[in-house]
């Protein structure tokens, strides 16, 4: 008797509702990527079918759209706290896909980034798992480890170790954008769980001076950074496609040429369904939608704040942080890229851009996030905490 009223006093668990912003705004983005993904393949669909369908890529999409619908229902309803148990496990899984996927490439000679594991007809991006065994990782770790994390040996260096080995295998790829990504949402959980602000710059000044020279050495990704630097845009060149990028967010304007009526679509911007879609948004419909677009995503960010704000689970707190700041990131580094703030990276906008392992995981997260939003928790010993000083 005297252990149940102890185990009810230890965990009060009073169900809600799933955030309801943020439900709507998943859905809008599932729409409004659907939409503009066929508005954006058409050309290439018949390209690639040799003009006998212009929905070879729509099709395709909404496969993978259901896999992602059915991965966010069932992490709705999935109690988000086991996730930390199996964290490390997770962390594991990670780790072979990456070395796996890499080894495959290497045995059968290809010379192209190994980043892709084909499994029939569906391929997956192993880093897309990476992010999210991270951030699962990052947010159990540092759940249990709250008050020490401060202490580099006990605190720091087990998450930073995992970090470096999740990120220098995505490097080998080789990925470098992901793994920048990557390190950012780590730097970022870290400091918000309590991280010195000292060590996360040794940290960080120590991966600038590994990953920028390895960088330099690729020479793909050595011109995309030399071009965006010299402000090269040689419509022939390593600045074509940026050009283009820039040339339909041009005609757009305002408002739009109107859904369907892009030319920029019609083969002469590069991978305008994936990482260049927002260019043709914005040829469409114009700075209003794009802005619109933005917001949506800003919405979701702001409703993962709220959602880990009122999570007295210091799991759910940091878990929700990171899969938030996670998707707004690669939605705004995107916006970056289309605009040319940044140089070119092929990271897409979450649930716009064409891709299935992509849509998969971002749903996840998502799901994720509405289950700790549906469950307002309050654990004794979690109470009254706080990230922790940074100093």
């Amino acid at each position: 008797m005297g252990d149940g009223i102890g185990k009810m006093r230890q965990l009060d668990i009073s169900k809600k509702r799933f955030d309801q912003p943020l439900l709507w705004s998943v859905i809008v983005l599932i729409v409004v990527g659907t939409v503009m993904l066929y508005s954006s393949s058409t050309a290439l669909s018949l390209a690639k079918t040799n003009g006998q369908t212009d929905t070879y890529f729509i099709t395709a999409h909404l496969k993978r759209l259901i896999i992602g619908i059915l991965a966010l229902g069932f992490f709705m309803v999935f109690d988000y706290r086991k996730l930390k148990t199996i964290a490390p496990i997770l962390i594991v899984i990670a780790v072979m896909l990456l070395v796996y996927t890499k080894g495959w490439y290497l045995l059968k000679g290809f010379s192209s980034p190994g980043r892709w594991l084909y499994l029939g007809a569906f391929s997956l991006q192993t880093s897309d798992i990476a992010r999210i065994a991270l951030i699962i990782y990052l947010a159990a770790f540092m759940a249990k480890k709250k008050h020490q994390l401060h202490d580099f040996y006990s605190g720091f260096f087990p998450p930073l170790l995992v970090m470096v080995l999740l990120i220098g295998l995505i490097v080998l790829q080789p990925d470098f954008s992901t793994g920048i990504m990557l390190c950012i949402i780590g730097a970022m959980m870290l400091f918000i769980g309590g991280a010195r602000f000292i060590q996360l710059t040794a940290a960080g000044a120590v991966a600038a001076l590994i990953t920028i020279p390895l960088m330099l050495s690729v020479p793909y990704s050595r011109s995309r950074i030399m071009s965006w630097l010299s402000g090269n845009q040689d419509i022939v060149g390593d600045g074509y496609q940026i050009t283009q990028s820039l040339i339909s967010l041009g005609n757009g304007g305002l408002f739009g040429m109107g859904l369907g009526n892009s030319i920029a679509k019609n083969q002469f911007l590069p991978t305008p369904h994936t990482d260049f879609i927002l260019a043709i948004i914005g040829e469409e419909t114009g700075l209003i939608g794009v802005l619109i677009l933005l917001t949506v995503f800003l919405v979701i960010f702001q409703r993962g704040i709220k959602i880990a704000k009122e999570s007295n689970d210091s799991f759910g707190v940091l878990l929700a942080l990171g899969l938030s700041f996670s998707i707004i990131l690669y939605a705004f580094v995107n916006a970056a890229v289309v605009t040319n703030i940044f140089p070119v990276t092929g990271l897409p906008i979450p649930l716009i851009s064409y891709g299935g392992s992509s849509v998969l995981t971002n749903m996840i997260a998502l799901g994720i996030l509405l289950n700790i939003s549906q469950s307002k928790r309050s654990v004794t010993h979690d109470q009254g905490w706080k990230p922790g000083y940074n100093g």
